[in-house]
């Protein structure tokens, strides 16, 4: 794909994986402003970027284009210890002045005013981006601004300290916006009280291993690295609060340490959750954990995966040939897309240019790149409190993540399966696939059928996690619940358990429940016709002999247009179902059909027989749960 500015010369020295240096990272964030800034009011205050409007309409729309761009500029001029050669800084002066004149107003210039999340809320989580960059650039912006700006301003942030946020991360919002009105000297009860607040909260979310829920529920996504760990890492790191930092800083190296997994070898991140168009922020926490020193990774790995996330969208078509974001993943792609987004949301990828923050003579930059983890071996991870399961094969680069934990249904929701979301409810993710669209048939989806009616998965019940030397497994139930006709069935429930050992992905499922005549259908990777990948789904026990390929028109965030295997079989009372999956790239490909000697189903549980080695692995029920034994 061609870039549309220029790019430094690659060095293959310092940088043999991505041939990126710390230049690369300030062109990007260069070329990115210029082209946003050519869509500015005549006051430059806000940022019409083309496109279709989010729900939040047009002039927050804009307010979002003026603030996320604003964090890039802040993290450029920042991290050039306040040379700023191109002038942004002075443009987003004249926009901070213009915006806030009459906040409210029905005009060219003036923001929204930032109101509760359910009434005008999208102002504040862009309040935090404004702040931010605020924080940044003070010695060079903020102590620069007619005093009666100032004011206004603060007035307007104070909008975010005054309201109420979504009961998720937004509470960091004013968090940020607090963190700044006191690093320049007008902190007060008020911002000590939304500081208090936002970490209360953050104590309740922190589940261990380095997780944080995004609010009371379980949901557990991208959300952590560039939301949950970055606002208040960043905040000790900028206001020296060693305390805070070391607390913050540690739970931020946990982290790290399974989510360092979670790269492909080409650089793409998991393809899971919600806001995917943030793209390459979502490498943000490893640049964060590198710059503070709260991280299990050299500063080659590190840089070897900031730039590789970068490049990768780069290479990919991620910007028009104006320059610009667009809202989707490559290139557009609406399914990727929530109501929220609008034209100037994928800008929050800005927080990937902390990475700026780390000067030139940082190891972040000097150190030569090294292997990403994937890179390193195959890998299977279990990561209990969030109730993920991580497989990476170095043959091929790939990465999975089993989803066993995640479900972005808060507390107060029922499992409605209008709601059933793409981006949670599928029992798998990768680097190299993207859920189908819900109109098509979904991959990686366990469904019960009741007289011709398919089942989604919604709320998600950890049953455990864990593994050994080369494998894993990670286990779960949910109530199956639909669409069309009674919302669920009595008693129906599933018990689903993956175990990942090498390329193979052991899927054993127990239907309970299921009234007479009811079937289960299976499916697995979703994948391009023409793509250099194998998606092969085969039944052990409890399945018809043979599986179907199935299409979705609608394609992929990776393809447009793909198909997937699917697997049927009976259900009623409980059975027991299982299959053997795999996703391969090239060069590897393995037997699948072959794999597995032996199943033995039993009244409380199923043993496999591995062909190549004689290893057995056991999945019991009734507790749940798994063994593995060597051959």
């Amino acid at each position: 794909m061609s870039i549309p500015f220029e790019l430094p010369t690659e060095d293959r020295a310092s940088s043999p994986y991505t041939g990126y240096t710390r230049a690369h990272w300030e062109a990007v964030a260069d070329g990115l402003l210029w082209a946003a800034w050519r869509w500015s009011t005549p006051g430059r205050a806000l940022l019409d970027l083309p496109g279709r409007p989010s729900r939040s309409g047009v002039r927050s729309d804009g307010l979002e284009g003026f603030a996320r761009t604003f964090l890039a500029a802040g993290f450029r001029v920042a991290g050039a210890d306040g040379a700023d050669p191109h002038g942004w800084l002075d443009r987003y002066a004249e926009g901070l002045a213009s915006g806030t004149r009459t906040p409210g107003r029905d005009d060219t210039e003036s923001w929204p005013l930032i109101l509760d999340h359910d009434v005008q809320g999208q102002p504040m989580v862009e309040s935090a981006s404004v702040a931010l960059g605020l924080r940044l650039t003070a010695p060079w912006l903020w102590k620069n601004l007619d005093a009666g700006v100032q004011d206004r301003v603060e007035e307007w942030l104070r909008g975010a300290l005054r309201h109420v946020p979504a009961p998720n991360n937004w509470y960091l919002f004013p968090y940020t916006v607090a963190g700044f009105l006191e690093s320049v000297g007008r902190g007060d009860a008020e911002t000590a009280a939304a500081r208090h607040r936002a970490l209360e909260l953050m104590e309740g979310w922190y589940r261990g291993e380095g997780w944080y829920a995004d609010g009371d529920g379980r949901a557990f996504d991208h959300y952590n690295g560039w939301a949950l760990h970055l606002y208040p890492v960043l905040d000790a790191h900028l206001g020296g609060d060693a305390g805070a930092l070391a607390r913050y800083g540690e739970r931020l190296r946990a982290h790290l340490d399974g989510f360092a997994l979670m790269s492909g070898a080409d650089g793409a991140p998991l393809h899971f959750g919600r806001s995917l168009t943030y793209r390459f922020a979502a490498s943000s926490a490893v640049a964060l954990g590198a710059l503070t020193g709260h991280t299990p990774l050299t500063p080659g790995a590190s840089r070897r995966l900031v730039s590789g996330s970068l490049r990768y969208f780069v290479d990919r078509g991620a910007l028009t040939d104006e320059g610009l974001l667009s809202l989707g993943w490559y290139g557009p792609h609406e399914a990727t897309l929530q109501e929220y987004s609008g034209p100037a949301s994928p800008y929050w990828a800005s927080k990937a240019f902390v990475s700026l923050l780390a000067p030139a003579d940082h190891p972040l930059w000097t150190a030569t790149e090294e292997p990403a983890p994937v890179e390193e071996g195959d890998r299977v991870l279990a990561l209990t409190a969030p109730g993920l399961l991580v497989q990476a094969t170095r043959g091929d680069g790939i990465v999975r993540l089993h989803n066993h934990g995640s479900d972005h249904v808060r507390p107060h929701e029922g499992e409605s399966a209008a709601e059933d979301d793409p981006h949670y409810g599928r029992q798998a993710y990768s680097t190299r696939t993207g859920p189908t669209a819900r109109e098509n048939v979904a991959d990686n989806h366990l469904s019960v059928e009741v007289n011709g009616r398919s089942s989604v998965r919604r709320r998600i019940h950890p049953l455990g996690a864990g593994g050994g030397d080369g494998w894993g497994w990670a286990a779960s139930w949910h109530r199956p619940v639909f669409v069309a006709g009674p919302p669920m069935v009595p008693g129906l429930r599933v018990e689903s358990v993956t175990v990942a050992r090498g390329p193979y992905e052991l899927r054993v499922h127990r239907v309970i429940g299921a009234p007479a005549g009811a079937r289960v259908t299976h499916t697995g990777w979703a994948t391009g016709p023409e793509e250099p990948l194998a998606s092969v789904l085969h039944g052990l026990y409890g399945w018809e002999p043979e599986a179907e390929t199935v299409r979705a028109p609608q394609g992929t965030a990776f393809v447009p247009w793909a198909e997937l295997p699917r697997l049927s079989g009976a259900a009623g009372g409980t059975s027991v179902h299982v299959s053997l999956a795999a996703l391969t790239g090239e060069p590897v490909h393995v037997p699948v059909a072959d794999a597995v000697a032996e199943v033995v189903p039993g009244e409380d549980g199923v043993e496999v027989l591995w062909a190549a080695d004689g290893a057995r692995t056991r999945v019991s029920f009734g507790p749940v749960g798994v063994t593995h034994a060597e051959g």
